[in-house]
């Protein structure tokens, strides 16, 4: 019951927290967003695939679904456990897809404001290839959050945006009406801005956070002017660091001039608990990655 009564809370409210189960690989400590996670399960009999992915360790069927599964430590380039038996399955749902992620262990789960967790330094994380979404500060100790969608698009680019997928939508207009965009990770920033340019809309303003795109908004404010001559859209993530796009949205739908705004929700946790937490909040649409062509057919809908 009161797992239930926070869950309402948040639901309402949208207070810019998330929930990270952390896990290890050696004596690396990583994190992952509750919201992603289907289950955990003992490290259990998988079937190899031959011909596949390196990291691809094969087949998994807990019940009546298969799944793959995806050796994180190789993957990582970190080294396996002593005794794999003693591993764990991490069971993700994400981009619609089903995933079982091969683990050492898993420690908890935290509740974690948004807020205080930091964006990684891009030198020392790889820039636009970074494995790291932010990094989190629980008691003594630095918790890595992995980019989950950026690994499984590594492993299987068909889960990824599909930038050709706008070739089908045929000849296109140029558009300069302003779209706001707050994506975190730079590699699907620069890919759905390419994929928004392809389709004719010439006029991005890309903030890195929600943070950042309300701080945005608010210098679009100060001028006085009406907000549309600045932004016609706003399309988020929902996972950012600093500001979640629920809290964004939240913030946008609170404000008397930003609330005649249309703000897509365009993430890879578009779930049932999701889509109800963003109908909530008022989101106009919510559509899941990659599906990159549906996200162009809404803004035209909306903005044109």
């Amino acid at each position: 019951m009161e797992d239930m009564k926070k869950n309402e809370i948040l639901l309402e409210s949208g207070t810019n927290e998330l929930e990270v189960m952390e896990f290890t690989i050696g004596d690396r400590y990583f994190g992952i967003n509750v919201a992603k996670v289907v289950e955990i399960m003992q490290y259990g009999a998988i079937t190899p695939m031959p011909n596949s992915n390196p990291f691809v360790e094969g087949i998994f069927k807990p019940r009546d679904s298969i799944m793959t599964v995806i050796n994180l430590p190789a993957y990582m380039g970190l080294s396996p456990a002593e005794n794999e038996s003693r591993s764990i399955f991490i069971i993700t749902n994400f981009n619609k897809t089903n995933t079982a992620f091969h683990v050492h262990s898993v420690e908890g789960i935290h509740r974690i404001s948004w807020t205080n967790i930091e964006k990684p330094d891009s030198t020392i994380y790889g820039g636009e290839e970074s494995l790291a979404t932010g990094i989190a500060r629980f008691d003594d100790r630095l918790i890595t959050i992995l980019d989950f969608e950026k690994i499984l698009s590594d492993i299987a680019p068909d889960k990824g945006i599909q930038i050709q997928e706008i070739y089908n939508l045929g000849e296109r207009e140029t558009s300069t009406k302003p779209i706001l965009l707050a994506e975190d990770s730079p590699l699907l920033e620069r890919m759905i801005m390419e994929s928004l340019e392809k389709s004719g809309y010439t006029n991005l303003i890309p903030c890195t956070n929600g943070q950042e795109a309300w701080d945005t908004l608010m210098k679009f404010k100060e001028t006085g002017e009406d907000i549309k001559n600045h932004v016609c859209c706003v399309v988020t993530d929902i996972e950012m660091p600093q500001m979640d796009g629920h809290r964004l949205l939240k913030l946008i739908r609170d404000d008397e001039q930003f609330r005649v705004l249309p703000v897509i929700i365009f993430s890879s946790l578009i779930n049932d608990e999701m889509r109800k937490k963003g109908e909530s909040l008022g989101a106009t649409a919510q559509l899941t990655k990659p599906e990159i062509a549906n996200l162009v057919t809404l803004i035209d809908k909306y903005i044109l």
